[in-house]
């Protein structure tokens, strides 16, 4: 199959053809829409999970292996991703995981897909096979190029092979509910990150006066310990381990009401990314917080883009049109535009690897 795609490539390459990489299509609504004269290249037949050394904490697949079947392989050994990729739907695959570079509500504790990419393969705009990285975690041969196809959405190549690295799962978890306002769980989030606790997950929203919910892993020890130093400062309860496995996944999977009920078809899905510390923004419609306060999503129309943009610019980040509004599917400017030197070298590494432009054109949107 890899010979195959290779020369579909070269041939794309010749004649100026447009490719439009897919998996299983579960994100394929993330970023700008791919120009539709784009060819589909469909990875989902090559699967497989080439090896996993428990021991070593690695595992490698092909791009079109089910994200599922890679997470029950390593949940018989009880390990697992600690970034919590969301699959957003049936027949999310490890290629389409990597290239999305999406994180689950563990991401501000633990970190991103980049963080967990050892090693990968790819065939490139020439149709060259390249390999980078490697299968150990204690790799520092060359520049670390793989981790680079993190988040990239498939326009550096096709992802046809991945090594990334696993963890046991923790002994101990618990999640806390907590009745803070907003202001007052950033103010909580903030001190209690400065301190020695298991803090892994939080979520916060605007539910009768407000409720964060709050996921401490580790030792076992040390989760209880917490717990009832937490319990005691703010008061709130315990969430059993069924609910509090289905809060989270909900979460993860964007099922909650919040993600399921935007307020009309002309409101689309923005995510804020800002530094964890900024004060509760003055966001124009319901809003959800992850990230200990680092991921603010909100519900807003397109002609908010600016509002949202200059906001999470002076709270030290960005804003991205993470879904359109259903009135509007084919919407463009979804993400910040990268200015100055950033674009430049962006620029660069795009045509280093599809020197004609044949992966994924319009996606970024700039």
């Amino acid at each position: 199959m890899l010979r195959a795609w290779a020369e579909r490539i070269r041939a794309a390459a010749a004649d100026r053809r447009p490719l439009r990489l897919r998996g299983g299509g579960t994100k394929a609504f993330y970023g700008d829409p791919v120009s539709a004269e784009a060819e589909v290249v469909d990875t989902r037949a090559y699967t497989g999970i080439l090896s996993h050394e428990p021991t070593e904490l690695v595992i490698t697949a092909r791009c079109g292996t089910p994200l599922s079947e890679l997470e029950a392989a390593l949940g018989r050994h009880a390990q697992y991703l600690p970034f919590e990729p969301p699959h957003l739907g049936d027949g999310a695959t490890v290629g389409g995981m990597v290239a999305a570079g999406l994180a689950g509500p563990a991401r501000a504790a633990v970190g991103g897909v980049r963080d967990y990419v050892l090693g990968a393969r790819l065939l490139n705009g020439r149709g060259e096979d390249l390999v980078f990285g490697g299968q150990v975690m204690k790799n520092v041969a060359g520049y670390d190029v793989s981790r680079a196809l993190a988040g990239s959405l498939g326009t550096l190549g096709l992802i046809t092979e991945v090594s990334l690295k696993v963890l046991p799962r923790p002994a101990g978890e618990a999640t806390l509910r907590l009745p803070l306002s907003a202001d007052a769980a950033l103010q909580q989030l903030a001190r209690w990150r400065a301190q020695p606790l298991p803090l892994n997950a939080s979520r916060w929203q605007d539910d009768a006066g407000g409720t964060l919910l709050l996921r401490l892993r580790g030792a076992a020890a040390a989760v209880e310990t917490a717990c009832q130093r937490l319990l005691a400062e703010v008061g709130g309860d315990r969430l059993d381990p069924a609910t509090a496995q289905r809060e989270w996944e909900a979460t993860r999977e964007q099922t909650l009401p919040f993600f399921a009920n935007p307020p009309s078809p002309a409101h689309g899905l923005w995510r804020l990314s800002v530094a964890p510390t900024a004060p509760v923004l003055a966001l124009p419609g319901p809003t959800l917080v992850e990230w200990f306060g680092g991921q603010r999503w909100v519900w807003a129309p397109l002609d908010a883009a600016d509002t949202l943009r200059t906001m999470a610019r002076q709270a030290g980040g960005h804003a991205t049109l993470f879904r359109a509004p259903a009135a509007t599917p084919q919407a463009r400017g979804r993400f910040t535009p990268p200015e100055g030197p950033l674009r430049a070298l962006q620029q660069r590494v795009r045509a280093a690897f599809d020197p004609h432009g044949l992966f994924q054109p319009g996606v970024w949107g700039f």
